[in-house]
């Protein structure tokens, strides 16, 4: 079975850095700070669209644009101050790559995607790790989930896609999987409009969960 995990709100809580590096190209460009419980919602829809929500709707292209390029090197050079884990996703991997084959697909760049697993010693769970720069578009769009189903040899009634938001269900959803919502993320409101497969609420759940969801 090929699983397919997202980043953000999924394997890592990275909100405290994604946050401040959100506010300091606020700072950076003259506006006022938000609350990081804000930021946290525009998180999952990749950089470029965390930086125009947190811009708002009346700033220029070139402006966002900017703003991007200022937010980019920021936040990779920040991207490990104080990202972790979630409790029980290290033992959760160990579990499950004995028996299954691990992806994660990303709205984050790759680059600093790759750095931040390094960093936090999962890397070698991974068959294939790819970003919101990996593909020509981002999930929900399915072309992610497709290359790693072509690459990796797994059929589509053999696969799932877990993660925190709306996008990962949505991407499932368009690649033809199964999906896995995590109630721990970012954005777990989100799934009362777009509702996954399945449903769980700590990482230990996801192994015995996917087993009794198969079909």
């Amino acid at each position: 079975m090929l699983l397919i995990f997202d980043l953000d709100g999924t394997l890592i809580d990275s909100s405290a850095d994604l946050a401040a590096a959100t506010n300091a190209t606020l700072e950076k460009f003259g506006h006022a700070p938000l609350d990081p419980n804000l930021i946290y919602s525009y998180v999952g829809n990749g950089v470029p669209m965390l930086v125009r929500r947190a811009f708002g709707p009346h700033v220029s292209e070139e402006s966002i644009r900017q703003a991007v390029d200022f937010f980019l090197p920021f936040y990779a050079a920040h991207a490990t101050d104080r990202t972790c884990l979630y409790p029980g996703v290290r033992e959760t991997l160990d579990r499950l790559s004995a028996d299954h084959t691990l992806a994660i697909l990303t709205n984050k760049p790759a680059a600093v995607s790759r750095e931040i697993v390094s960093f936090l010693g999962i890397e070698d769970y991974f068959a294939r790790l790819y970003g919101g720069d990996s593909f020509a578009h981002k999930k929900p769009d399915p072309v992610g989930i497709a290359a790693l189903m072509s690459e990796l040899g797994t059929a589509q009634e053999q696969s799932w896609m877990i993660g925190d938001s709306f996008v990962d269900i949505r991407a499932a959803r368009n690649a033809g999987v199964r999906s896995c919502g995590v109630a721990w993320g970012f954005q777990p409101d989100s799934f009362a409009a777009d509702p996954p497969d399945l449903l769980i609420r700590h990482p230990r759940e996801l192994p015995g969960g996917l087993i009794d969801g198969r079909r």
